[in-house]
């Protein structure tokens, strides 16, 4: 039997190749989607998802008002920003406008997409339960929705 030896080099190389791909795989899961994967790690069907609830009532008190606050989320491509406005009453987000600046063609698909899905997604729901996983077939872009709201929790905590 011959017996040969990998180099160390090539087994670590190996190594931080199959954790790199399993990190690439993880953040383009998300909610099980039956349609078609693309770059945005979303499928391509048009039906809304729901915000995922906390389950319990709102624990935070929020000051009344209109808030704004950018929040970002990596593409295979790049980073993209977006920017959010929710308006609140009594800690309920009564409206929402989202806007992006798209650096790759498909963002553009993908934030215009959200963007038309978010409203009926968020409105009437509590600050505290919103946490977005995928809207109209867009997953990537909730993550900077997400990140945004978080920013917005703090400027209206009252």
């Amino acid at each position: 039997m011959i017996r040969t030896t990998v180099p160390t080099s090539v087994r670590k190389g190996s190594a931080l190749l199959g954790i790199a791909g399993m990190l690439v795989l993880a953040g383009c899961s998300g909610t099980a989607d039956t349609g078609d994967s693309s770059n945005d790690g979303a499928g391509t069907s048009d039906a809304p998802s729901s915000s995922e609830s906390s389950g319990g009532d709102s624990t935070a008190t929020y000051a009344d008002g209109t808030y704004t606050a950018d929040g970002s989320y990596q593409t295979p491509e790049t980073v993209e920003q977006i920017s959010v406005t929710l308006t609140l009453a009594d800690g309920v987000v009564t409206d929402v406008e989202v806007t992006g600046d798209p650096q790759a063609p498909e963002t553009e698909q993908y934030q215009g997409q959200f963007i038309d899905g978010i409203a009926a997604e968020v409105e009437g729901v509590a600050l505290d339960d919103l946490n977005v996983s995928r809207v109209a077939g867009s997953s990537l872009t909730s993550g900077g929705f997400n990140d945004a709201v978080e920013s917005i929790k703090e400027q209206a905590a009252a």
